[in-house]
């Protein structure tokens, strides 16, 4: 994967004809997020289960898509996400459609969590769990009840 995000960077000052320096490379589980960059931090994680199933399309897409980013923050500062700034780099320098998100089978990655309310069982995210945990309080758009756990030993991750 190093030798992916290098190669992008080396196809970037050919293109920019300018250096840049690398960046810190992560592997670590990241929600269902393929890639991830820290603009700031100039460091790009990479979620290792859904590397280890798409290994052509990180190289492919995941790499430029993830190293646009960085550029596009180094050379334009402060810009749209998934702007024209990125996608220009994503098309004129990698050759890349500028697809903002990845269709990869998430599965394997995305825990959830059961909640209740008076109608209805919704799965939550990990966040979500977490903030509930936290004292956050999330309710049911069609009864209006905050949603709870079915009881203490069903709280469980999926």
């Amino acid at each position: 994967m190093t030798d992916a995000v290098f190669y992008c960077y080396e196809q970037a000052e050919q293109y920019f004809k300018q250096t840049f320096k690398r960046p810190t490379i992560t592997f670590r589980r990241s929600g269902k997020n393929a890639g991830t960059a820290f603009l700031q931090q100039n460091r790009v994680n990479f979620h290792p289960l859904l590397f280890k199933d798409n290994i052509d399309a990180f190289l492919s897409d995941v790499v430029p898509h993830e190293v646009s980013h960085l550029l596009a923050w180094v050379l334009f500062g402060r810009v749209q996400p998934h702007g024209k700034e990125w996608q220009s780099i994503m098309r004129s320098v990698f050759n890349c459609t500028p697809n903002a998100t990845h269709q990869f089978d998430v599965k394997r990655v995305a825990r959830t969590f059961h909640y209740v309310c008076d109608c209805d069982t919704y799965a939550l995210s990990t966040r979500r769990h977490n903030n509930i945990l936290k004292g956050a309080q999330y309710k049911c758009r069609k009864c209006q009840a905050l949603l709870r756990a079915p009881d203490v030993g069903s709280l469980k991750a999926n």
